[in-house]
C-alpha cells in the first residue's frame, strides 16, 4: 500500500513526507486523496490527505536476484494458480446486496419520529418518493434552526439524510425546508445569468466557487440550459468546488 500522509493543509502533509523521505517537497509526486475542509461549529471537519506515488531520490542499484531454474513441477505450479486465481475471483465479485425498499408512508413517519424526539416544533413532514429520489418538505416553528446561518445545517442534514436513505435504500434525496431551496434556486440562477450568457458566447465558462447546496443547484441548472456539453463539478486546490461547462466529452 502507498504511504499517505494526513494534516490540516496539503502543504503540511506534503512537509511531513519531506521530512519522513529526507529530501525537498519538489522531489515527491503524490496524489491528493482528501482535500481539507472546514467544517462547521467543530463537525464535518476534513484534513488534507496525500498519497506518495514516488520520491525522486537517487537510490542505491539492486542486486539482480538468482534466476530459479525451472523445475518439472512448472506445470502443475501453473494449474494451481489457475485454480487460485478462480477462487479469487469469486471472493472479490461479490453479487450485489439487494437494498432494502421503504414506501414514502413509512419514511414520512420515522422522519416525524425523529423530529418528535430531537425536541424541535416542527408540524409539516411529507415525503413523496419518485423516479428513485425521495423528495421531502419539512416546515415548522423551528425551520429556521434546521437551515442555519448561510444554509449550513440544511447542508449538513442533506449529506446525513443522504447517506442513510441511499446506503440503506438506495434513493437519492432532494429536501426541502420552509421553501428555502426554492429561494436558493432563483437566487443561484441570478447570480449564473452572466455566466450562461458567456457559455453561449464562446461555448465555455465556470461558476465562481459555491457553497454545499449552490454547487448542486447550479449543475443542474446548467445541465438544464446546455444538454449537449460537459457540464461537472470540479475541485480547486484548496476544496472549493465549482461548475465548469465546456466542449469536452461533448455529448452527441
Amino acid at each position: 500500500m502507498k504511504k499517505r500522509y494526513e494534516a490540516k493543509t496539503i502543504q503540511e502533509a506534503c512537509n511531513l513526507a519531506s521530512k519522513d523521505y529526507n529530501c525537498s517537497i519538489i522531489d515527491i509526486e503524490y496524489n491528493i486523496i482528501q482535500h481539507p475542509k472546514k467544517g462547521f461549529l467543530g463537525l464535518f471537519a476534513k484534513n488534507a490527505i496525500i498519497e506518495i506515488i514516488k520520491v525522486n531520490k537517487k537510490e542505491e542499484p539492486k542486486e539482480e536476484e538468482p534466476k530459479k531454474e525451472e523445475s518439472k513441477d512448472s506445470e502443475v505450479s501453473i494449474e494451481i494458480d489457475t485454480k487460485e486465481s478462480k477462487v479469487l475471483d469469486t471472493f472479490f465479485n461479490k453479487p450485489e446486496i439487494k437494498k432494502e425498499t421503504i414506501d414514502a408512508k413509512t419514511l414520512e413517519d420515522k422522519l416525524k419520529h425523529l423530529f418528535e424526539v430531537s425536541c424541535m416544533d416542527i408540524d409539516t413532514v411529507e415525503v413523496d418518493i419518485k423516479d428513485n429520489t425521495a423528495y421531502i418538505f419539512i416546515d415548522g416553528e423551528d425551520a429556521a434552526l434546521l437551515i442555519g446561518k448561510e444554509g449550513y445545517r440544511y447542508n449538513a442534514l442533506s449529506y446525513l439524510l443522504y447517506n442513510w436513505l441511499n446506503s440503506k435504500y438506495g434513493l437519492n434525496v432532494k429536501l426541502e425546508i420552509a421553501e428555502f431551496l426554492s429561494t436558493q434556486k432563483e437566487m443561484v440562477i441570478n447570480l449564473i445569468q452572466p455566466v450562461v450568457e458567456h457559455i453561449k458566447q464562446t461555448g465555455w465558462g465556470k461558476t465562481k466557487p459555491l457553497d454545499g447546496i449552490l454547487v448542486l443547484i447550479a449543475l443542474e441548472y446548467l445541465r438544464e440550459q446546455f444538454p449537449n456539453k460537459y457540464v461537472a463539478i470540479k475541485t480547486t486546490p484548496d476544496g472549493k468546488r465549482y461548475v465548469l461547462v465546456n466542449e469536452f466529452n461533448k455529448k452527441l
